[in-house]
C-alpha cells in the first residue's frame, strides 16, 4: 500500500517504462488461520521442487523432529531440557538448518514442502505467465519475516535457479556461459540496485552470512521457471521480528493445534496468537521500519532496471 501512495516512485516507474506487479501471499488457509503453511500443511516457501525428480531428504529432520511436538502443551520442563541439550551437542544452526531448511517426508510436521506443487504453487506461476513471462528484465523482490534483529530487513541474495536457466538460454542460443559466470553477473547486478555501496550489504545462504539457513523449494525459484526468457534479479528483505528461539516455540505451538483438535479452544487461541505475533510485531516503530526499507527496496529496483 506504501508503494501504490508513492506518487514520486510511481511517476518514476512509469517514466522508466516499468511495470509494478504486486503478488500478495496467495496462501488463503494461511491468512484464515494464522498460519504458515497452506490447507495442505505444506509450506509454500518449500513447495517449488521439480517433483518429477527425487525430493531431497532432510535426515537432520529426524532428529529433532521428537523433541518439537510433545503430547502436552506448553512443554514440560524435560521436553524443554531435551531441547536445550540438543542445541548445546549440536548447535543453534544446525537446528535451524535441521528444521526450517525443509523436509518432504513428514507431512505431519512443520517446514513440509509436499509431493505435488500446491494450488497456491500454481496460482503464482499463472500470475507470472499473465504478467511476467514476456519481459525482458525482472527485479524480483521477496518479502519474508521471522528471522533477525526487530524491524531490520536483511537483504539476502540467493543464486537459486536462474544461474541455471541462463545457461540453458545462453545454451538454446548456441552461447557458452558457466553457471559460475551467470551467478557472479546476477550478483553483480543485485548489489549495485540494493547494496547501497556497502551500507545495506547483501547476505547469502551460500556463504554463510545470513540469518537464513540454506532452504530448499524457495517461492523465489519459480521467476525462473516461469520466465525462462527473462534475465532475473532477485532479492529477499528478511525482517526480524522475536527471538529465534521464540519464533520455534510459536510454530511448534501452531503445528502442535493441527495434531491435537481436541485440545482446549482457549489453548488452540493462545498458540494461533503466538503465533501470528512471531511474525508480526504491532507497532508502529517496527511497522514503519518495514514500510521504510520496503519502499526504499522497490526504488532501488526501478532505478537498477533503469540503468
Amino acid at each position: 500500500m506504501a508503494v501504490l501512495q508513492d506518487a514520486a516512485l510511481l511517476a518514476s516507474a512509469k517514466a522508466a517504462g516499468i511495470t509494478l506487479m504486486f503478488a500478495h501471499a496467495v496462501n488463503p488457509h494461511g491468512f484464515s488461520y494464522r498460519r504458515r503453511a497452506t490447507h495442505e500443511n505444506v509450506d509454500l516457501n518449500r513447495n517449488f521442487q521439480d517433483f518429477s525428480k527425487p525430493l531431497p531428504r532432510n535426515a537432520d529432520y529426524d532428529v529433532a523432529a521428537p523433541l518439537l511436538f510433545p503430547d502436552v502443551w506448553p512443554p514440560e520442563a524435560s521436553n524443554q531440557a531435551a531441547v536445550g541439550a540438543l542445541i548445546a551437542s549440536k548447535g543453534m544452526p544446525w537446528l535451524q538448518q535441521a528444521i526450517s531448511g525443509g523436509q518432504y517426508h513428514d507431512p505431519q510436521g512443520i517446514f513440509y514442502g509436499g509431493t505435488a506443487p500446491t494450488w497456491s504453487n500454481g496460482a503464482l506461476r499463472r500470475l507470472l505467465r499473465s504478467h511476467c513471462a514476456s519481459a525482458a528484465q525482472l527485479a524480483w523482490i521477496d518479502l519474508h519475516t521471522g528471522l533477525g534483529p526487530s524491524g531490520h530487513g536483511e537483504r539476502i541474495f540467493g543464486y537459486g535457479v536462474e544461474a541455471i536457466e541462463a545457461c540453458d538460454i545462453a545454451e538454446k542460443n548456441n552461447k557458452s556461459i558457466s553457471k559460475q559466470t551467470a551467478k557472479t553477473a546476477a550478483f553483480a547486478r543485485a548489489n549495485a540496485w540494493w547494496s547501497n555501496k556497502g551500507a545495506t550489504p547483501l547476505t547469502s545462504t551460500e556463504d554463510g552470512t545470513s540469518v537464513s539457513a540454506a532452504l530448499t523449494g524457495t517461492i523465489s525459484d519459480v521467476a525462473a521457471q516461469e520466465c525462462a526468457n527473462t534475465e532475473i534479479t532477485k532479492m529477499t528483505i528478511e525482517y526480524g521480528t522475536v527471538p529465534p528461539l521464540t519464533v520455534l516455540q510459536a510454530m511448534r505451538g501452531d503445528q502442535w493445534n493441527q495434531l491435537h483438535p481436541q485440545a482446549p479452544a482457549t489453548l488452540r487461541e493462545a498458540n494461533s496468537q503466538a503465533m501470528f505475533k512471531a511474525f508480526f510485531i504491532d507497532t508502529d516503530e517496527w511497522k514503519a521500519a518495514v514500510v521504510q526499507q520496503g519502499v526504499q527496496a522497490v526504488q532501488q529496483a526501478v532505478d537498477g532496471l533503469n540503468s
